[in-house]
């Protein structure tokens, strides 16, 4: 039996989706892109071009509900299935769009560089409970209008895993677009098997911006999956109620399906999002608040009854260093979300409100990601009946270390952690340095990097994926890109 936990009673979840279309069908969604606008008109929708809404119909939403996939892969950059977002199968994937990195040798926080988004490409190749990678933080050394599209050449370049990525411009997604393309050789093999996910976000309450609504019908052109980021902040943008802001959730992230899907039906989803508390107290947005995490597994409930593949931001700290608030928050969300069944979880290494990533963190948490896999799958018996036998043997032998039964299943039944997890004692403990935990993480880390062996892609390929973003560098006054290690 696989455990599982839930948030809302059938009844409660009903009346959640019923409020959110009540309200796209009343209030409506404000959008400030004219040509989305005139889609959902001819749909039916009742648009107001003086100030951007649109007032959908439930013909509308329901539509877009039936012709959403209720599920999709992902491909790594060799072309072989690497994720699987259907029914409750759990994957991890890192936080995204950090602004900061935390420095190992300082302890104290910098900007990211060239050189940081390469070590963390490579550790990636390296993350065996980490599926997908993501455009996890903003190298400083680049033009900003070119930040998004360098993230993904870099982890294109470094990493044979699927990436969870975004753009923060309409300019970007057509270069990024085409790096996908160098890689799968044609719209028709992207489509077949996708290499990204953009997050797309709409910005609380019910509104889409020019950038963000331009991005959805983009990626719908070329079937490039989309997961939607509505960011309700319970107490300041959206219902100081857990339910309402999940009203207010399911209002927002419909209203993206709708727009993916009357542009190009069965464009690949997540029902996702980055909602959470809004601290008082702080004036902060807390992710790895209980409520926060309670609110991600509660709309992963609702996306589930919508029959779409869903995502959270959850698993993730915002504690500064790698502390016990780091293992305590993070454990606490990827545990839930497991549990729940989220089918894509995003936040391992981050912390700081996800503004800043730790390789060291990064390790740990494919750890506990790793864990987290080991629970799921629950407790089954495995040749455990009957026990007699068993009995005998053990009575004879005085222990079942080397028992046949022994060697058959136990890398099945015990998750082995790696030495980032203290389970020595105390005298091999010292014996062996006394490390922290973040010094045995940056060992880790560095062992890592010191295995990592470069994706198979063709030279071609690669020259490629080069001269498009030199050529894209270019346009923005940079004569070369930063110097990078081979």
């Amino acid at each position: 039996m696989r455990p599982t936990v839930e948030f809302l009673e059938e009844g409660l979840l009903e009346r959640i989706v019923s409020e959110a279309i009540d309200i796209l069908c009343k209030i409506g969604v404000e959008i400030h892109n004219k040509p989305v606008l005139e889609m959902l008109a001819d749909h039916g929708a009742d648009v107001r071009m003086d100030n951007y809404r649109a007032t959908l119909t439930e013909k509308i939403i329901n539509k877009a509900l039936v012709s959403a996939p209720s599920s999709f892969k992902l491909y790594d950059s060799m072309g072989n299935e690497a994720v699987d977002l259907s029914e409750d199968n759990v994957n991890f994937t890192p936080g995204s769009a950090a602004i900061n990195i935390l420095d190992y040798e300082t302890g104290k926080i910098r900007k990211p560089t060239t050189s940081d988004y390469i070590r963390y490409a490579k550790l990636m190749t390296r993350m065996d409970h980490i599926a997908s990678q993501s455009t996890a933080f903003i190298p400083a050394d680049v033009e900003a209008k070119i930040s998004d599209s360098y993230r993904l050449f870099l982890s294109l370049l470094y990493c044979e895993k699927p990436v969870v990525t975004g753009a923060f411009t309409i300019d970007a997604f057509e270069i990024m677009k085409d790096l996908q393309l160098a890689v799968r050789g044609s719209g028709e093999e992207l489509a077949k098997k996708p290499l990204t996910i953009f997050s797309c976000c709409p910005t609380s309450p019910l509104k889409w911006s020019d950038v963000t609504s331009q991005n959805v019908v983009d990626c719908a052109k070329y079937m490039i999956p989309v997961e939607y980021i509505a960011m309700p902040l319970a107490g300041f943008m959206s219902p100081v109620t857990l339910v309402g802001t999940l009203v207010q959730h399911t209002a927002e992230t419909l209203s993206g399906l709708a727009i993916s899907q009357l542009t190009n039906p069965g464009t690949p989803v997540l029902y996702g999002g980055s909602p959470a508390i809004f601290d008082v107290r702080y004036e902060t947005t807390p992710m790895g608040a209980i409520e926060t995490q309670m609110i991600d597994c509660a709309y992963n409930e609702i996306g589930k009854y919508l029959d779409l593949p869903t995502q959270a931001y959850i698993g993730l700290s915002d504690a500064k260093l790698l502390d016990a608030q780091a293992g305590l928050e993070t454990s606490i969300g990827a545990i839930l979300a497991a549990l729940s069944g989220i089918n894509n979880i995003s936040g391992p290494g981050m912390l700081d409100f996800e503004s800043c990533i730790s390789l060291e963190k990064l390790v740990l948490d494919n750890q506990i990601c790793g864990m987290t896999q080991r629970l799921i799958r629950g407790i089954v018996p495995k040749e455990d009946f009957p026990m007699i036998d068993r009995m005998e043997e053990l009575l004879h032998e005085q222990h079942l270390l080397i028992s046949d039964h022994t060697m058959k299943y136990l890398n099945e039944e015990h998750f082995m952690p790696s030495q980032t997890i203290d389970r020595a004692n105390r005298s091999r403990y010292e014996e062996e340095g006394g490390l922290t935990l973040n010094q045995r993480a940056h060992q880790e880390a560095e062992e890592h990097l010191a295995g990592y062996k470069k994706p198979g892609l063709a030279d071609d390929t690669v020259k490629d994926l080069v001269r498009l973003m030199e050529e894209e560098a270019k346009k923005y006054g940079m004569d070369k890109l930063p110097e990078r290690e081979e």
